[in-house]
């Protein structure tokens, strides 16, 4: 199955290519981003050899989904998705670090708490809780945002301290944070998941704050099944859940955690099926709606010709 795991284009008003672990950002007159969301796949901050089929399209749709339905709540900087893999939006100045939001102690938050740690953060955890218990209150813990290598846990006093973000800002992004998480937790809800975790970054332009790059979707988030939570809880039994963890599982019984001196374990073709498996299962589960693969005979000739046919015409309209 073909896969889009890199570009190279040059689009009209290109001023810069970013090109991040999954996606592929281009500049185009300092104004408009165009997002790519290739097929790539990342795990312990480590892009993995093989594209998985489809998932570019899925985290986009997904993203997309999700930014529409709140916008009306917090600003974000969606303009358009010209093809089922790109999104267009206003250019914004990204703040360093991503605001990371946790319902339930899951993923990162139960390693280190099983490690002994009580605090994340800055973020006090209670004594006495079981890995993916519910935390009494969601907690957010903010990471500093990496171009290369791991992100790392930072609190707010040390991001005030460094002035990473103005104080004023620094408020706002945990306001849009919480009020964005009750959003996606009340979402997930109707379709009979929970919202254990997720991550948003934000940017600035013109004085504003907004929303950038991609929301709720498997990669930035992880989602549990509603149906049987609390049974498999009292069990002490693993829960059911929608997210990449299964892939950063799968690698670590494969002798891999992104350390020093690891090889990184290859994926064979019946692994990767069920990735993409995976991903669709997601899309339907949480949007509700059947997932329609995209063409993938050319998929970079595809992406090309919409993007450009969109520039065209924003170039028009803006004339």
């Amino acid at each position: 199955m073909k896969t889009l795991t890199d570009t190279n284009f040059n689009f009209p008003g290109q001023k810069s290519i970013y090109k991040g672990k999954v996606r592929e950002v281009y500049n185009i007159n300092d104004d408009l981003m165009v997002m790519i969301a290739s097929d790539r796949i990342s795990a312990f901050d480590v892009v993995m050899p093989k594209g998985i089929p489809f998932k570019g399209q899925v985290l986009n749709q997904v993203a997309s989904t999700f930014l529409k339905a709140t916008a009306n709540e917090v600003p974000n900087w969606l303009i358009a998705t010209p093809d089922p893999c790109v999104a267009v939006g206003l250019k914004c100045e990204p703040y360093r670090i991503e605001m990371v939001v946790r319902g339930y102690l899951a993923g990162h938050a139960w390693r280190e708490y099983k490690a002994g740690k009580r605090i994340i953060c800055g973020v006090p955890m209670p004594d006495g809780m079981k890995e993916n218990d519910r935390f009494p209150t969601p907690i957010i813990t903010p990471a500093t945002k990496a171009d290369e290598g791991h992100d790392e846990d930072i609190s707010r006093e040390e991001i005030l301290k460094q002035n990473i973000v103005s104080e004023v800002d620094y408020l706002l992004l945990e306001k849009y944070t919480r009020r964005l998480f009750e959003l996606g937790t009340e979402m997930a809800r109707e379709k009979g998941l929970i919202l254990v975790d997720t991550k948003y970054e934000f940017g600035k332009r013109d004085g504003k704050v907004y929303l950038i790059d991609e929301i709720h979707t498997p990669d930035s988030s992880r989602y549990f099944y509603a149906d049987g939570y609390q049974e498999r809880q009292d069990k002490g039994a693993v829960q059911k859940q929608l997210s990449k963890e299964f892939v950063r599982e799968w690698l670590m019984e494969n002798g891999f955690q992104g350390k020093e001196g690891q090889k990184v374990p290859v994926m064979d073709e019946e692994f990767i099926s069920l990735v993409t498996e995976r991903y669709i299962e997601l899309y339907e589960k949480i949007t509700g709606s059947n997932f329609v693969k995209s063409s993938v005979e050319d998929i970079n000739a595809r992406v090309e010709k919409n993007v450009l046919a969109f520039l065209n015409d924003y170039k028009k309209e803006n004339a």
